[in-house]
């Protein structure tokens, strides 16, 4: 039986409610790309991560989440280019998104200043005939399956050296709706609102065993609260890390992470939902595979830490 959050997501896409609309992950710190187009090459060699997050298990129409992401560096490391596709599903109503990224690297001190672009275009999807309707006379669900093709572009700045890392993006700094005259100011072309993220981390060296790193992840979106993610985990012999965060007013989350070799790393993240919806949901899980490739991979002493 198809239940009220059904309702609730076609109704969000139909009258466009100015609320979070960017897709949330846990594994933030593993998927810098899917935050900032400025992290695009910002490792030796090409990177691929495919995650796939099931939010608020037990809960029919509840969001599922898949993103992969690549990226590596061109012209001995002073440009990056990656490529960003995910598909976001929640009740009857989907999103699919498509971006391919580029970055420009300054020697900065002991790191890099990298500055990056993303440009490509979300396809939203409604499949109204999915769903129970109790009025048949209201025409906002009258009709077959609604899609929209939606062209984005979005810019962040990323200054990185061996051991920390800060950054700043919006995603979506320019949005076209066909169906609306074309603007610079997002509040007047769509219905899109922009997000702006802080994303920092560090790796502190305890012993020759241990390394201890705390992250964090800031998002502001004028029409909803502030939201933070705290996140701090402990890897020993640069194999095995375990972690746990902070989602603020919404979940707390352990991690696991295993790197098997120089290439291949997996991840797994479990939200213990603190909200009002714990009553109705057992969490979130969410599961990460990555695989570094390029022979510059096997001049690399460590593997990755972010």
């Amino acid at each position: 039986m198809k239940k009220i959050i059904t309702v609730l997501g076609i109704l969000a896409s139909i009258i466009k409610m100015d609320a979070q609309q960017d897709v949330m992950v846990s594994q933030y710190m593993f998927n810098g790309l899917f935050l900032n187009p400025a992290y695009a090459g910002s490792h030796k060699y090409f990177s691929s991560t495919l995650l796939h997050r099931s939010q608020w298990a037990g809960f029919e129409g509840a969001p599922k989440t898949t993103l992969f992401a690549l990226d590596g560096p061109l012209f001995f490391q002073k440009m990056g280019v990656g490529l960003l596709l995910s598909h976001d599903k929640i009740g009857v109503t989907s999103q699919t998104d498509m971006y391919a990224n580029y970055s420009y690297m300054l020697k900065l001190g002991e790191g890099k200043l990298s500055f990056g672009i993303k440009a490509g275009a979300s396809n939203y999807q409604a499949k109204v005939e999915d769903l129970t309707v109790w009025d048949e006379s209201d025409n906002s669900f009258s009709g077959t399956n609604k899609s929209a093709w939606l062209p984005k572009f979005g810019g962040g700045a990323f200054y990185f050296n061996h051991s920390w890392y800060i950054g700043v993006s919006i995603p979506a700094l320019i949005v076209y709706d066909p169906n609306k005259n074309f603007n610079l100011s997002m509040e007047s072309s769509s219905y899109i609102r922009k997000h702006y993220y802080l994303t920092s981390g560090y790796v502190f060296k305890v012993n020759e065993r241990v390394k201890l790193k705390p992250s964090f992840l800031i998002k502001y979106q004028s029409a909803a609260p502030l939201q933070a993610d705290i996140n701090f985990s402990a890897m020993y012999m640069d194999v095995v890390a375990l972690g746990i965060a902070l989602r603020t007013k919404d979940a707390v989350t352990v991690m696991v992470e295993y790197q098997a070799n120089m290439r291949f790393r997996i991840g797994y993240a479990y939200d213990i939902t603190t909200s009002k919806l714990r009553n109705y949901s057992s969490g979130s899980h969410e599961i990460m595979i990555g695989f570094d490739f390029g022979k510059d991979i096997i001049k690399v002493k460590t593997p990755r830490f972010f």
